[in-house]
């Protein structure tokens, strides 16, 4: 197996495909910060993402299918949390 593919196959085994993007949305999150966004507002955006790649992370290590559907399944109530938020924020007068 040529050393590229033999180097990608450990970086997904190992999980470290996802630690590489928790690290991309942490750095989005601070940026998000900088730009004047609420860290409740920054958990619902990001929210969701970070428990869809734990789960995709928990996937890749081989854990129990038990904390890939926990994680994945935490996603969609941050998500309609957040869609509440929004909805409320831009209701109509």
């Amino acid at each position: 197996m040529p050393a590229g593919l033999a180097f990608a196959e450990r970086f997904f085994a190992s999980g470290h495909a996802a630690d590489l993007i928790l690290l991309v949305l942490i750095i989005e999150s601070l940026w998000l910060r900088t730009r004047g966004w609420m860290w409740r507002e920054i958990a619902g955006l990001l929210g969701p993402a970070v428990f869809i790649v734990l789960g995709l992370r928990s996937a890749l290590v081989g854990a129990p299918w038990y904390w890939t559907a926990l994680l994945l399944g935490l996603s969609l109530p941050v998500h309609l949390i957040d869609v509440k938020a929004r909805l409320a924020l831009h209701k109509p007068d």
